[in-house]
C-alpha cells in the first residue's frame, strides 16, 4: 500500500497491536510531525517501551527499520502542496510547516547515512585525489550544490570549477582529457543535456562521478555512482531533501580527500583559514 496512507493504516488497526505497541502508536498519532524528528530512543522513552518494541512495531508497517518507518512517516502526513512540499498542507502554521520540513529532513539524512557504501565512498576518493582537475556540473536545484562543492575542493591545490551553464558544461566536457574528474549532480538522473554531458565527457577520457538516482539514465553513463535513493518527487514538488543529502554528500566526499592528503596538508588548510581573520570583527566575550 502506497506510502502516503500510512498514518490512517496506524489508526485502523490500533486494536490490532499489542499494549508496548499501542503506546508507539499512540505518541506518533498524536504528534505525527513531531514524531519524525525523534531518534527510536527518544520515541521509546515517550512511549514507556523499549527500542526492540519500536523496532519491531516499524516492521508491523512494512518498514525495513526506525529510519525507513521515519520517512514513510514524512510522506504520510500530506498529500502535499503542489510545487511546495508534499509534507505540507495549505493550511499549515509555521509551527506545524517548520516540524514537517525539519523532521522529513533530519529523517532522509539519516536513512542516507545508513545506506551510505564505505568502500564506494573509498573508490569515488580515489578517483579525487588522483585528479588533474575537478569539473563539477549542476542544474537548477543541484547548481548551488556544484558551487558548494567547488568552495569546499579548491581548498586542495587542485584546479577545480562548478559549471551551472549547459553549454558551458558541454564545451568543458568536449575539452576533457584523461586524468580530468567531472562529476555530475542530478537528483532524477532523467535531464537529457546531463547524459549526453556525461557520455561527452567519458568520450574525451574523463572519470565521470554521478550523485545521482540509482538506475536512472545519468547513472549509466558514470564511471561511479554515489546514488540518493530517498523518494522525494522532484517533478512537483521543490527539491528540499535530496538537496541536503547532496551537500551531505559532497561533505563526505571533501573530509575523506582530506583525510588521504595526510597531517602535513594540514598546515595549507590552516592558512587559507588565517587569511580570513583580517576580514572578521573579534569575538565577544562568551561567544
Amino acid at each position: 500500500m502506497a506510502s502516503h496512507d500510512l498514518i490512517n493504516r496506524i489508526r485502523a488497526r490500533l486494536d490490532d497491536l499489542n499494549r508496548s505497541e499501542r503506546k508507539v502508536a499512540d505518541v506518533i498519532l498524536h504528534d505525527p510531525a513531531a514524531a519524525t524528528g525523534m531518534s527510536i530512543a527518544t520515541l521509546a522513552q515517550a512511549a514507556s517501551v523499549s527500542e526492540p518494541t519500536v523496532n519491531r512495531f516499524c516492521r508491523n508497517f512494512e518498514a525495513k527499520g526506525y529510519p525507513d518507518f521515519k520517512i514513510k512517516l514524512a510522506q504520510s502526513l500530506a498529500g502535499g502542496t503542489p510545487y511546495v512540499s508534499r509534507n505540507v498542507e495549505r493550511d499549515d502554521d509555521a509551527a506545524h510547516y517548520g516540524d514537517k520540513i525539519f523532521g522529513a529532513t533530519i529523517a532522509a539524512l539519516d536513512e542516507a547515512r545508513r545506506a551510505l557504501d564505505a568502500k564506494l565512498i573509498e573508490r569515488t576518493v580515489d578517483y579525487l585525489i588522483q585528479a588533474k582537475q575537478i569539473h563539477f556540473f549542476g542544474l537548477g536545484a543541484s547548481g548551488p550544490v556544484a558551487q558548494d562543492a567547488q568552495h569546499k575542493f579548491f581548498r586542495f591545490n587542485l584546479p577545480v570549477m562548478a559549471y551551472e551553464d549547459v553549454l558551458m558544461q558541454r564545451m568543458v566536457a568536449a575539452a576533457c582529457h584523461t586524468g580530468d574528474v567531472v562529476v555530475i549532480i542530478s537528483y532524477t538522473g532523467r535531464t537529457r543535456e546531463l547524459v549526453e554531458i556525461a557520455r561527452l565527457a567519458r568520450d574525451n577520457g574523463a572519470i565521470v562521478l554521478g550523485i545521482t538516482a540509482t538506475d536512472s539514465p545519468l547513472a549509466d553513463e558514470c564511471t561511479e555512482t554515489l546514488e540518493v535513493t530517498h523518494p522525494e518527487d522532484t517533478d512537483v514538488y521543490m527539491p528540499m531533501t535530496s538537496r541536503m543529502i547532496h551537500l551531505a554528500l559532497i561533505d563526505v566526499l571533501a573530509t575523506g580527500v582530506t583525510l588521504r592528503r595526510g597531517e602535513d596538508f594540514l598546515t595549507h588548510l590552516k592558512k587559507i583559514k588565517d587569511s580570513l581573520q583580517v576580514t572578521r570583527f573579534p569575538a565577544q566575550d562568551g561567544e
